[in-house]
Formats: C-alpha cells, sequence, structure tokens
C-alpha cells in the first residue's frame, strides 16, 4: 500500500479510512443483531398439534415474523426422527427433535443410512415419557402390556422409538407381542376415549395438551416407568434420566416417576453463523412471551441448561450467542 506524501493528503486518507472501517462496523454490527433477514421463508419442523413442539414451533415463528423471517411456516410432522431428515434435506430451517434420536442422526445409525450434518441451537427442556392406560385397564408395568392394544407413537416419532426400547427391555416384542397401532398424541386419546386401544406411550413436555383433554374426559393413570432408566442408560446411552410427572400435571392423575430425555432446537451444521446467532437470540428473547402465549415449557430455558445439547455440537453462532450472555454477566 502506498503511503501519501503530504501531510494534508495522509489526513484526508486516514479519515476516509475511518469512515469507510466504520461503515463496516456498523453493516456488520446490523447483520449480527439481524441475522435472520435471510430466512424470509424460516421453516420450523415441530410435531403433532396435540404436543408440545407444535404450539411451541407456532410461538418461535410468530416471533420470527415480526422480528426478521416474516414467512416463517410451522410444519406438523411425525417428529423426532423425521425431523432430522426434514433439516438434512434443507425442507426445514430449525427443528425439534429427542436427544436420543439425535445420537443414532449423528452416528448414521438406524434409521438412518449416514451421519446427519445437524448441530444443535439449544436445549429447550426434557421431556418426560408417558405410558397412558385407562383406569380400568389392569397394567401397571410395561411388561404387562402383553397382548393388550397399544398405540406406540406415530411413524416417525422419537415416541415409537422410545416405546420399542421400553418394550423390549420388558421382554416383549414391540411388533409381536402386543395389537400395535402407530398413532399420534391425538389420535390415541381418541381411541382411548372409543375404548380402540388399552394404552399408548407419548413422549413430550408438561403438560401435553391432549393428555390433559383426555384426563377431562377419562379415568386414565400414568404406569411407572423408572425401572427401566439404568438399562436405558446402560443399552442406549446416558441421555436417559429418571424424571417424574408431578400429581395434578393432568386432572386426577398421582405422581408417578417415568423416564426424561433431553429436547433440541436443530439447524444444518452449515447454516450460516449470524442466522444460527439470530435464532438463538430468538429465543431468549421473546421466552416470556413464548411461555405466556404458547406452552409454559418456554419459561424452562435457560442458558445454563440450553448449552448442555450432547450428543449433538452446539452451533458455532448459537454458541457465540451464549459466549456474549455469559461475558456479559
Amino acid at each position: 500500500m502506498l503511503w501519501p506524501r503530504s501531510r494534508r493528503a495522509r489526513g484526508w486518507w486516514v479519515a476516509t479510512v475511518g469512515v469507510l472501517s466504520a461503515l463496516v462496523l456498523a453493516i456488520a454490527s446490523t447483520a449480527w443483531w439481524r441475522p435472520t433477514a435471510e430466512l424470509d421463508a424460516l421453516v420450523i419442523a415441530t410435531g403433532g398439534s396435540g404436543g408440545v413442539y407444535y404450539p411451541y414451533g407456532q410461538g418461535v415463528a410468530e416471533m420470527a415474523r415480526s422480528d426478521s423471517a416474516p414467512d416463517a411456516e410451522v410444519l406438523e410432522t411425525a417428529a423426532s426422527i423425521e425431523n432430522l431428515r426434514l433439516v438434512d434435506r434443507g425442507d426445514a430451517d430449525l427443528a425439534f427433535t429427542l436427544a436420543d434420536a439425535a445420537a443414532l442422526a449423528v452416528t448414521g445409525a438406524d434409521p438412518y443410512n449416514d451421519p446427519l450434518p445437524v448441530s444443535a441451537l439449544a436445549r429447550p427442556y426434557d421431556n418426560r415419557t408417558h405410558l397412558v392406560v385407562r383406569a380400568d385397564v389392569p397394567v401397571d408395568t410395561a411388561s404387562e402390556l402383553d397382548g393388550r392394544r397399544v398405540s406406540v407413537g406415530a411413524l416417525g416419532s422419537g415416541t415409537e422409538m422410545i416405546a420399542e426400547r421400553v418394550l423390549e427391555l420388558s421382554g416383549l416384542d414391540p411388533h409381536e407381542d402386543i395389537e400395535r397401532s402407530q398413532l399420534s398424541v391425538d389420535s390415541s386419546a381418541q381411541a382411548i376415549i372409543d375404548d380402540r386401544i388399552d394404552a399408548f406411550f407419548w413422549s413430550g413436555g408438561l403438560p401435553t395438551r391432549a393428555v390433559v383433554d383426555l384426563a377431562d374426559h377419562t379415568d386414565i393413570r400414568l404406569v411407572d416407568l423408572a425401572e427401566l432408566v439404568p438399562m436405558l442408560r446402560e443399552e442406549h446411552g446416558e441421555v436417559y434420566t429418571e424424571a417424574t410427572v408431578p400429581s395434578q400435571t393432568y386432572p386426577g392423575v398421582p405422581e408417578v416417576r417415568t423416564i426424561g430425555v433431553p429436547n433440541l432446537l436443530v439447524v444444518r451444521t452449515d447454516m450460516a453463523q449470524d442466522q444460527a446467532y439470530g435464532l438463538t437470540r430468538l429465543l431468549f428473547e421473546h421466552r416470556g412471551r413464548l411461555a405466556e402465549e404458547h406452552h409454559q415449557v418456554a419459561l424452562q430455558l435457560n442458558p445454563r441448561q440450553a448449552i448442555s445439547t450432547r450428543p449433538l455440537d452446539l452451533h458455532p453462532g448459537a454458541a457465540s450467542y451464549y459466549r456474549e450472555q455469559k461475558e456479559a454477566h
């Protein structure tokens, strides 16, 4: 670079460089703080309308529309396993999934043929595995589902995967030893009312609307599954923990111990860092409004838990957001 010879020219040059630098910083700052501008058609893969993913996703979409993604769209899906495939194919930009399903995706294990290029933005809350039975059905353990009519969850859902694992660890073949159906949580609840099934599995946040509505209509119980947690951890990894569904989460249903598994919000690993940063910022800046208008589980979102996204790595853009928040406090 040639340095101007005269003092006046040097002064003009320095001033020009200073203005240009300021402009560059201003542009970079604007892009950093309005990072989802290029995601005008932001697509969020959720789950069935009776679960938690769907209203949570609707809330995120509303926040995105008011922020920087006016055409944000919510997909109603079978949830975890399907959602990971949608993100991999580029048919969804952001998706909810269970950590146990994500563990299969990141290694390319069945039902995936190859590792999927997905990263996490946050761990927003943990699911509880529900084994719902009519109150008059004499089933107190998963092994007693032998010969019963059971919905294992929608095809391609995380519920279906964990239901099959629970049944296998209980000594049952999930395809041979039960009268199997694959229904969404809404359809499962209606099937209980219609006496078409005896029990159903569901993995979701608390409370799940479809189960609340069912308990208002029909006497139900939740089966204790806690004894299976050590075996699940040994067979399938440490994503599983013992958890509880507190008393009166569902009308008339007492507290029960069950299986907990984290939820993750995921994107493709090659998503631009500023976009991933912006989506992460969106979740935290609008957490209160999400909880007020859509679902109380939004209040469970906190930075300390959110960064614990094993088995997926944090996306670098999300990591930048958390790092800034830590430095600011």
